[in-house]
This record gives C-alpha cells, sequence and structure tokens, in this order.
C-alpha cells in the first residue's frame, strides 16, 4: 500500500489526513484518513518537523498496517545528510516505510533532489526519498494518475486535510504519538 500524507493548521489544532492506494497510476483511494489533532507544536524555525512529525504519525496509526511508502508535502533531506520531515518520519517508523517528499517549492541545498514536471506545467516538484533510490522515487511522482502538476492523490489528501474541519461539528480527538510499531 502507498500512503499520502498532508496535514493542515488551525490555530493550535491540525488535521492530518492520509489517503491510501495500491498502484502508481490510480485514480481513487482505497482507504482514507483524516484526524484532528489538539495542542500542536508551535512553528520553530528550522524545527519544523518536531510540529508536524507527531500529526504524520498519529494519522499512520490509524491505518490498519504501515504502508510500504509514505508520501509527504515537503523534503526528506535539506541537504547531505541534513534531515527534512520525511528523514525524520523514515527515522520514526523504524526505517520500515520508504519515504518520498514531494515539495512544491525549491530549498536551496537541498541534496539529494530530482525535478519532477508533470502535466502541461513546466514548474518542476521537487522530490527526496529515504529508503528508495531517489531516481526510483522521481519516476514513481511521474506516474502517478493526473494529468496536472499535482498528482490526484496528492491533490486529493490537500483537499481532505482542508475541509475535514469545516465538515466537523463535533470537538477536536487529541493525539500524543511518538512511535508506531505494527506487527505483520
Amino acid at each position: 500500500m502507498i500512503a499520502c500524507i498532508d496535514v493542515d493548521y488551525r490555530d493550535s489544532h491540525a488535521v492530518a489526513a492520509c489517503v491510501c492506494f495500491e498502484h502508481w497510476d490510480d485514480g481513487t483511494p482505497v482507504l482514507e484518513s483524516a484526524i484532528e489533532i489538539r495542542d500542536v507544536k508551535p512553528y520553530e524555525p528550522g524545527q519544523f518537523y518536531r510540529r508536524e512529525l507527531p500529526c504524520i504519525l498519529a494519522v499512520l496509526q490509524t491505518l490498519p498496517t504501515l504502508p510500504q511508502i509514505v508520501i509527504i508535502d515537503g523534503y526528506v533531506w535539506l541537504g547531505e545528510q541534513r534531515h527534512g520531515l520525511g528523514a525524520h518520519l523514515y527515522d520514526a517508523l523504524d526505517e520500515q516505510a520508504a519515504v518520498i517528499g514531494v515539495a512544491k517549492t525549491r530549498f536551496v541545498g537541498a541534496k539529494p533532489v530530482a525535478l519532477v514536471t508533470r502535466g502541461r506545467s513546466r514548474t518542476p516538484q521537487y522530490v527526496t526519498a529515504a529508503g528508495m533510490d531517489i531516481t526510483e522515487a522521481a519516476r514513481h511522482i511521474q506516474t502517478m494518475h493526473g494529468s496536472h502538476r499535482i498528482p490526484t492523490m496528492l491533490k486529493r489528501v490537500d483537499q481532505l486535510s482542508r475541509r475535514h474541519l469545516r465538515s466537523k461539528s463535533r470537538g477536536v480527538a487529541a493525539y500524543g504519538v511518538t512511535a508506531i510499531r505494527w506487527t505483520n
């Protein structure tokens, strides 16, 4: 299974969403999950992962099994051996799932990074990876469903995270997750 994850922030809480699919060219998910998380840590320059990682781990915990590949909105590597959000996620998952980062904007110094253009767009996406060869990761993102710059599943998870709070009328649930262990 492949999972795309995104997090949307509102004041002191967030919505972490996950869209799962089986094949890179799938246009519809086999599973979706979105959870509300309260009391997220404030943004700290250079420490973004401290805010977002607990949210990602919490939504992954809602899945029946750990996906083989997790795609995040952001970078895996910020430079040679400099961990980005994706590398911290890869470590938190005990290297049991490959992590692909897909960023919409350039981060100066990020290495290794592959530029992927899709559809008619001339604006690249910046792909980084842990647990998978960067060339393979870029090829997968290139072949994802959709004819636009942003693949269908990445757009879907973004929409799911943004709409979830607006559609919910009940209170916000709290999740405090630091590590996840799946058993096969």
